[in-house]
């Protein structure tokens, strides 16, 4: 195993878009060198140290890459790459074989995985390998990000930062609209008709009253001035807060 990469390669990486990552392997050390090198590219990332537990972390929605052992306690890698894709889970996955273990990456393949790489491995090459798959498989789950605000429409489901935010049906869609327009202005008349469909109107409190509640809820609860008011325009959602 390499050590990790100069500062020059690390400062070349944390100009690249940061992403969240999962790292699944046994071997204790090895997870956690990985999730470290990964942080200090300029990127997050958590590891699990058996296949349950992988499999588990793995369902969340806002991972855009998984690292995952195929020998392992409980569940082997290819199984939890299995699953996932009888999910519905498409999330990007390198799968980490033993050195001439050429039926693993077959089998690894054939149940989804997206590329492998072989023990023992350069840091800066499994990095490359995750950058370069995250190409080929674009995003197209239509997931929102602004900051640390994330929204997934598909599973009606938003965080901020790593908390999951409880939303009602009416706030979600709130959020949806002001993320999908951020940095620009919402009229009153844009929410009317995106988010209640004509069901109010203008003069109603419901847009106010929803507003606030979804302001509450994103930015209070945080400490943070993320949504704001422009008196007599509407509102924005703020690209920096």
């Amino acid at each position: 195993m390499k050590p990790f990469a100069d500062p020059r390669a690390v400062r070349r990486a944390v100009s690249l878009a940061a992403m969240h990552y999962l790292v699944v392997d046994d071997e204790t050390r090895l997870t956690d060198l990985v999730v470290r090198y990964l942080t200090e590219s300029g990127h997050t990332a958590e590891g699990r140290y058996d296949g349950p537990s992988g499999l588990a972390a793995a369902r969340d929605p806002r991972l855009d890459g998984i690292v995952l052992d195929v020998m392992m306690p409980g569940m082997d890698g290819v199984e939890v790459c299995r699953t996932l894709r009888g999910e519905g889970i498409d999330v990007p996955v390198v799968l980490l074989t033993a050195r001439g273990a050429i039926d693993e990456r077959v089998a690894g393949l054939d149940a989804g995985a997206d590329d492998y790489l072989v023990k023992p491995f350069a840091m800066e090459e499994l990095l490359a390998r995750l950058r370069a798959i995250s190409r080929r498989r674009p995003d197209c789950s239509g997931r929102l990000q602004v900051g640390d605000l994330v929204l997934d429409p598909e599973r009606q489901r938003a965080w901020r930062a790593d908390t999951e935010l409880d939303l009602s049906r009416r706030e979600f869609a709130v959020l949806r609209v002001l993320m999908e327009h951020a940095g620009r202005v919402v009229t009153r008349l844009q929410l009317l008709d995106e988010v209640w469909d004509g069901e109010t109107d203008l003069r109603s409190n419901a847009i106010d009253v929803h507003v606030s509640k979804v302001r509450a809820k994103v930015d209070r609860a945080f400490g943070r001035t993320t949504i704001t008011t422009l008196r007599g325009r509407g509102y924005r959602l703020e690209t920096a807060s």
